[in-house]
């Protein structure tokens, strides 16, 4: 492979800026820059000079081993003064000595390619870097760390053991199998696809902990809501006015709810209305509402019924609560921490049966998975005599469960995944 590089750190004026190399020749690159490689894993404060010997930057060096770095090569690590011109020089150098700028995610892919990572563990890096509340970070480092590598290959050393045991009445069909291995073949598929079931519902739920949970408030018009969202986010994040009918799209704030990513939408108010504008608003305030993972219903009064239905876990309230008998007060702040305490409880209390699946990717493969379990357990009660088709259908539940850490058949998505990444990742 080419030798790369690239900035590991954030662009623009830093204390420290990393330039991260990695290919066979990294180590050579070291001693061409810095007249001498620094032991492996030892860091080491070298001069670092351009092509005819002047000093660029004095820089803490590292380098590591092939087979004992993140991409599996050998790597060398530059921790420069965060200059943008001290970093521009030392890339022109890097290029200048034959080395290549590396594309987007490259070095974790080398990472994978190199079987340092699996395809799961590579998509809880992405994650890591993007998370932005501790529940993201949590999840992702679950996911970072090889847990999903670790649980698809506990469920793929009892499927091939099934597998084995069918194979081997395959082998000795014309003669007497010793003894009936239909009762461990289903007790190991029926363990294996009760956990796959749990994995598969709880991968839903984790990809809104990723992507954030939405809240929706929900009411008639001049109910509050615009206030109550800006209560919520701290800033006027939408505008407010005594007339009804002020809000005409959905305006989103997205916050740290103790800890969970979560999206408030304000949206237009409920009524009927001659305004094509203002109709157009209701009508998408309905659909947003409607795909909404918890709506908050803002009442006028306490007489007032919804007027959307309203489902689990929703939450009812009466508005202005600071001129009338109310539950809560944009305006005054009264009972906002409440309403913020439920909120959090309730998407609290989804979160917590999430798994380590937590893709989309990862739930549409366990239920190919389980799809194949279910096909093997109903030729396994036509009797012995559909062993092949059983075992068949087992190897293809294994390729499915396989592909979720990447070891088959994913060629088709690297290019999406590693797209989102740095260049210095």
């Amino acid at each position: 492979m080419d030798t790369i590089y690239a900035l590991a750190s954030a662009r623009g004026k830093a204390g420290v800026a990393v330039i991260r190399v990695s290919g066979p020749d990294a180590h050579d690159a070291v001693r061409q820059l810095c007249g001498g490689v620094p032991a492996a894993r030892v860091s080491s404060v070298r001069p670092v000079r351009d092509a005819d010997g002047a000093l660029i930057d004095q820089a803490l060096v590292l380098v590591f081993d092939e087979g004992h770095s993140f991409t599996g090569e050998a790597v060398a690590e530059f921790h420069l003064h965060g200059s943008p011109a001290i970093v521009a020089a030392v890339q022109r150098r890097l290029s200048d000595i034959g080395l290549r700028l590396a594309d987007p995610g490259e070095f974790t892919r080398r990472a994978l390619v190199n079987e340092r990572l699996d395809l799961a563990e590579v998509e809880g890096l992405g994650d890591l870097i993007e998370a932005e509340t501790e529940a993201q970070r949590v999840q992702a480092m679950r996911v970072f760390s090889g847990a999903l590598g670790a649980k698809v290959e506990s469920w793929r050393v009892r499927l091939i053991r099934a597998a084995a045991l069918l194979e081997a009445t395959i082998d000795f069909a014309d003669e007497e199998v010793p003894e009936d291995v239909t009762p461990e073949v289903g007790s190991l598929l029926a363990g294996v696809r009760a956990e796959l079931d749990t994995e598969a519902a709880g991968a839903e739920v984790a990809e809104r902990v990723r992507d954030g949970f939405e809240v929706a408030i929900v009411g008639p018009a001049n109910a509050g809501k615009s206030t109550l969202l800006n209560r919520l986010a701290g800033r006027e994040a939408a505008i407010t006015s005594e007339i009804a009918g002020t809000t005409r799209d959905v305006i989103e704030v997205r916050m740290d709810l103790r800890g969970l990513p979560v999206t408030v939408l304000d949206t237009a108010g409920l009524r009927d209305s001659d305004d094509v504008v203002e109709t157009l608003g209701i009508e998408l305030a309905r659909k947003r509402a409607g795909k909404a993972d918890l709506r908050v219903f803002l009442l006028a009064s306490r007489e007032e019924q919804p007027l959307l239905p309203v489902e689990a876990d929703d939450i009812v309230l009466t508005g202005k609560a600071d001129a009338q008998d109310g539950d809560v007060s944009g305006k005054t702040g009264q009972g906002v921490d409440a309403l913020v305490d439920r909120i959090a409880g309730i998407l609290e209390k989804r979160a917590s049966g999430v798994g380590v699946a937590i893709r989309e990717r990862h739930r549409v493969a366990l239920k190919e998975a389980i799809g194949f379990m279910d096909l093997a357990g109903q030729e396994l009660r036509y009797g012995i005599e559909r062993s092949e088709l059983a075992a068949e259908a087992l190897r293809r539940g294994i390729a499915a469960l396989d592909a979720l850490v990447g070891r088959v058949d994913v060629e088709h998505i690297l290019d999406e995944i590693f797209a989102s990444f740095c260049l210095g990742k």
